[in-house]
């Protein structure tokens, strides 16, 4: 039996195929979008697994470190690591930085810890050139996307900053590019104010020149103690709010990006409803071009299946093609992003289903139009 499907698509190839184009680009959109949250998820935890601890202790009532500014005296770390069930502790600070690199500013992330401390949130495997921090002052590693190389000087508040090592992969829960500072210079950098602010403050009677302060003291728990429980005796005891690694990632993964996954959600839906119905015009078009031969075939005793047949499959090719130019402009094109976006087996096979379900639903349209054809129009054209 002559396949009524692969002759029409033969005879308007050109077009099929270049609306097939056309469409799987405004779905390989899709997948990036999808990727981009996936990417977000990643980044997130970057942090957070290269620490490899069990608690952060931030600021009473509030989600910091992240979600919400936090601010605890440096000691505290002393108090926490003599808290029955901790084996180590340490006292961290977060900020954000732009760093002045070849007449434009990089914004980055800055990560402040002590490098003779038991705990250091650079994962040695990820240093690709240089070393880690050996010394209280100066010295800076960065991540390899911020175009910092080993030996550059970056100047930074009232200080030089030296490049000694460079890693790779290293990013914050928002994507920025993570450099990392001695616990020193970060509280320096974060708490301490300009010399004229400092004068005008001490005018005022305010001491402005205590920066003994982090924005976080992070632990590990001894084996054979729970996590749950040591953290309950430090909320309770140490009038502090306290969080286990797999909350704190919650908060990261869940609470910081819920408001992007929506957002990316209600594009995708937008992306996809506007694809379908760009296919459902497309054969729509193509039957209404070929009313008056689906006339003479009806007119000749052709079934109705036949002809649905024929246009189910031109609408069910297209979706194929559209799903597979989809992922080739989404691989084109993923690498060029700025942050991280990951594409996943997973998520492209949920698309293809959605695809060939809106072809399906697309088809729709067509049938309806073929069902009403009169076969009496095939005669007097």
């Amino acid at each position: 039996m002559i396949n009524l499907a692969k002759k029409d698509i033969a005879h308007t190839l050109g077009k099929f195929i270049v609306t097939s184009m056309g469409v799987g680009m405004l779905l390989g959109i899709v997948l990036i979008m999808i990727g981009v949250y996936r990417g977000m998820i990643i980044d997130a935890q970057v942090l957070l697994d290269d620490l490899k601890i069990d608690l952060w202790v931030v600021q009473e009532n509030t989600l910091g470190p992240f979600a919400e500014p936090s601010r605890l005296h440096e000691d505290l770390k002393n108090t926490i690591k003599v808290t029955e069930g901790v084996a180590k502790s340490e006292g961290l600070t977060f900020q954000n930085l732009q760093l002045p690199l070849d007449g434009n500013e990089v914004r980055v992330f800055a990560v402040g810890f002590d490098p003779f401390g038991d705990i250091s949130p650079i994962d040695s495997t990820k240093i690709v050139a240089g070393r880690g921090l050996e010394r209280d002052h100066y010295e800076m590693v960065v991540t390899d996307n911020t175009g910092f190389k080993v030996g550059d000087k970056v100047p930074l508040g009232r200080d030089v900053y030296s490049v000694v090592g460079v890693t790779h992969g290293t990013v914050s829960s928002g994507g920025d590019p993570l450099v990392y500072v001695s616990l020193k210079d970060a509280q320096a950098l974060q708490f301490l104010y300009s010399n004229a602010r400092t004068r005008n403050d001490r005018e005022r009677g305010i001491n402005a020149l205590n920066s003994h302060m982090i924005n976080a003291v992070v632990a590990t728990v001894k084996e054979g103690y729970n996590v749950d429980a040591v953290a309950d005796t430090i909320r309770t005891w140490k009038h502090k709010s306290v969080y286990t690694a797999t909350e704190e990632k919650t908060l990261l993964t869940k609470n910081l990006i819920k408001m992007a996954s929506k957002q990316i959600g209600m594009f995708t839906v937008i992306l996809v409803v506007v694809s379908t119905i760009i296919i459902a015009l497309i054969i729509y078009t193509m039957t209404l071009e070929k009313m008056k031969e689906i006339s003479i075939m009806k007119l000749i005793g052709l079934p109705n299946s036949m002809i649905i047949k024929m246009i189910v499959q031109e609408t069910m090719l297209m979706g194929v093609l559209v799903f597979m130019f989809a992922n080739i402009f989404a691989h084109l094109i993923y690498s060029k992003f700025p942050k991280r976006v990951v594409l996943e087996t997973p998520d492209a096979l949920v698309l293809f289903v959605v695809v060939i379900l809106a072809s399906i639903l697309a088809s729709f349209v067509a049938v309806r139009k073929v069902m009403k054809a009169n076969p009496a129009e095939a005669i007097g054209g």
